[in-house]
């Protein structure tokens, strides 16, 4: 029998880790839902637990010390815990794709193919989460990203016609203003004109009071689920069935309001969010003009302050995808400051022919 050697040891251990690390909050997460969700936590669980018992067994006396898990998984779990239940179930979407299982031959077919379906349940669980959040959630981060992008580049382009801090800082909040203003409007408008298109488009429910007077024999109810889009033989089943709700006492219906409701939420909701996070993330350029400093060193300031804003801001977005965050933190970055370059130098082409 070849002997295991300590490189092998060290990666055992650290498999073990991570599937207790998972599994334990997975039991946390179980814990903070209710329904289905929790019995579907408590499932993974249970997996989890069982691929620590593997990496036990194969341990053995090895198993002692226990091992811990990388820092990384650890201040993962810890801020995932802090933020909610979404950045929990991103996470642990991102902990079962990341696993080096598929290339290590210690580790059985049977748990690389758990892992794989493991990252399927999260992924569903973590939709339905998202599915709560986005509506407020994308007029939060457009109303972040389009206060720095936006003010910042003003800014900028102020400051580069070589105008004074006072002249900057009066720039600066009017932009900050108008630019909230705006974002709530709109955003109010947006999600109001998305809500009316969607209940012009869900059934009518004094429609459903004309079922039980039709005629049995012959009536056009078929063709309401036909014009849905399902097929002759489909259409003509749902029908059927709800003539036989009628006849045993039941309330037969055509359908159910538009689950999209969900998912854009509220016209006022938005609105505030745009606006609340637009005025945040416009004040972020604009406040180190706001202190005793030379407006050059308000620019450098507002410029550090931007770019650490919008990485963090692409990062969570990267997180809550469920996806690698440097990438988005580095495209949210490269965006807001190509943008506030060509504005800066514009206003630096405009200054001198002042």
């Amino acid at each position: 029998m070849q002997e295991t050697s300590k490189k092998q040891l060290r990666r055992w251990r650290k498999y073990l880790a991570e599937e207790r690390l998972e599994a334990d909050t997975y039991r946390y997460l179980a814990r903070h839902r209710f329904g289905d969700e929790r019995e579907v936590l408590q499932e993974l669980s249970v997996a989890e637990e069982r691929h620590e018992q593997y990496w036990l067994n194969l341990l053995g006396e090895d198993a002692l010390p226990a091992p811990r898990a990388s820092l990384r998984s650890r201040l993962l779990n810890f801020f995932t815990r802090v933020f909610g239940t979404i950045f929990m179930l991103a996470m642990m979407q991102r902990a079962e794709q990341r696993h080096d299982y598929e290339a290590d031959h210690d580790v059985p077919s049977e748990i690389v193919a758990d892992e794989k379906i493991h990252s399927e349940v999260v992924r569903a669980l973590a939709a339905r989460q998202r599915a709560t959040i986005s509506g407020s959630f994308r007029a939060a981060v457009f109303g972040v990203n389009d206060g720095l992008v936006s003010t910042c580049a003003l800014i900028l382009g102020i400051f580069g016609t070589g105008v004074s801090k006072t002249t900057i800082i009066a720039t600066g909040l009017a932009g900050l203003l108008s630019g909230a203003l705006s974002m709530g409007a709109g955003e109010y408008v947006s999600v109001r004109s998305q809500t009316e298109l969607l209940a012009s488009s869900s059934p009518d429910p004094e429609s459903e009071h004309a079922i039980d007077k039709l005629n049995m024999n012959q009536n056009e109810l078929a063709l309401v689920f036909r014009a849905r889009g399902d097929d002759a033989q489909t259409a003509d089943r749902k029908a059927a069935a709800a003539f036989a709700k009628i006849k045993i006492g039941e309330q037969a219906n055509l359908g159910t309001k538009n689950r999209d409701y969900e998912e854009i939420g509220t016209g006022m909701k938005a609105a505030v969010s745009s606006f609340a996070f637009f005025a945040i993330g416009a004040f972020v350029p604009l406040f180190p003009f706001l202190l005793p400093c030379s407006a050059l060193s308000g620019a450098i300031a507002a410029v550090v302050l931007v770019g650490v804003t919008l990485l963090l801001v692409g990062g969570i977005v990267g997180l809550l995808s469920g996806s690698d965050p440097a990438p988005k933190a580095l495209r949210q970055l490269f965006i807001g400051y190509g943008a506030a370059g060509v504005t800066y130098l514009l206003g630096l082409a405009i200054g001198t022919q002042l």
